[in-house]
């Protein structure tokens, strides 16, 4: 056995977005309002939904934890990007690196999932209607959930353990505003060749099945939608499905083409930039596209509003 004098990488560098001070300060400006309306308009949904009871229905329960994650997905790297726009290098130890990857990963993988058992709750709500509360019962619903919960528990530790098992030395600046596997993986100094493979091959397979589930259940609504006659029962539909598809879409773009691209200096920087889509902008968005386009979740926005109102002019 070769021994060889290799410095273990305790701590890693994060890239900035910019060094420009100038750029530095507006970029944090708009990533911090960002956030903010993030955390608010996420917040303001899990909230609608846990008050108004009215709301207490599986598609309303399914948004709910959109909103839940789409607050901690942002917050698992947001902070950490904007950090290292205010400082003049941003690091992050090993552990808390890995610890980072495990739950970006984790959240995003429920995400996603949670898109795909949303477009089946779409599916039985307009093509089986007689039978929804039934199929999509409170307990059904919440077993729909954990599975999300626990297959993306697996899926990340799948990829965590694997990258933690492997050394790091010399280069300790990782190409990335925050911790992912494929710019780590590149400043492994070991074969890294199996993670590489099982994130391509996992992902894929993650991505693909999803987006094919979501893809055929939409299918069967559009076959249904031709034969209803009623063309308020399509419109009604419609509202609902566009308001899911266009956040199916503003998820799965950028998601699928980053982790199907092999890890290359180029490939990180289209990386780069489509992780502030779906880590900054996406999450803003969703709460705006349900809440605009959903009269039910603006109706208990606002008795929900008058009431507090009315409370404080009896005070």
């Amino acid at each position: 056995m070769e021994e060889t004098n290799q410095t273990l990488v305790k701590e890693f560098i994060l890239l900035s977005m910019t060094y420009s001070p100038f750029f530095q300060t507006v970029l944090f400006i708009v990533f911090l309002i960002l956030y903010m309306f993030t955390l608010l308009g996420n917040i303001c949904i899990l909230l609608v939904v846990i008050m108004d009871r009215h709301l207490h229905t599986p598609m309303y329960i399914l948004l709910g934890n959109l909103s839940f994650f789409d607050i901690v997905y942002s917050s698992t790297t947001v902070p950490k990007m904007m950090s290292g726009l205010m400082i003049k290098e941003s690091k992050i130890s090993v552990q808390n690196c890995i610890v980072q990857i495990f739950f970006f990963h984790f959240f995003g993988c429920t995400e996603a999932m949670l898109l795909t058992t949303m477009s089946y709750d779409r599916y039985v709500a307009i093509c089986i209607p007689l039978r929804y509360n039934i199929i999509m019962a409170k307990s059904a619903c919440f077993r729909l959930i954990s599975g999300c919960w626990v297959l993306s528990v697996f899926y990340s530790l799948t990829h965590t353990i694997l990258t933690s098992k492997l050394p790091f030395c010399r280069v300790d600046r990782i190409n990335h505003f925050f911790c992912d596997i494929k710019p780590l993986l590149m400043l492994a100094c070991a074969d890294a060749s199996l993670n590489e493979n099982l994130v391509t091959l996992i992902t894929g397979f993650l991505a693909v099945s999803t987006s094919s589930l979501i893809f055929l259940s939409y299918v069967f609504i559009g076959i249904h939608l031709v034969k209803v006659r009623s063309a308020h029962e399509r419109r009604k539909a419609f509202s609902t499905c566009t308001s899911h598809l266009t956040v199916v879409f503003l998820f799965y773009g950028p998601l699928i083409t980053r982790f199907l691209r092999p890890a290359t200096n180029d490939s990180l920087e289209q990386d780069r930039q489509s992780a502030l889509l779906y880590t900054t902008v996406t999450p803003v968005l969703n709460p705006l596209i349900y809440a605009l386009r959903n009269q039910e979740v603006k109706r208990s926005l606002k008795a929900i509003f008058h009431g507090k109102k009315a409370i404080r002019n009896q005070l």
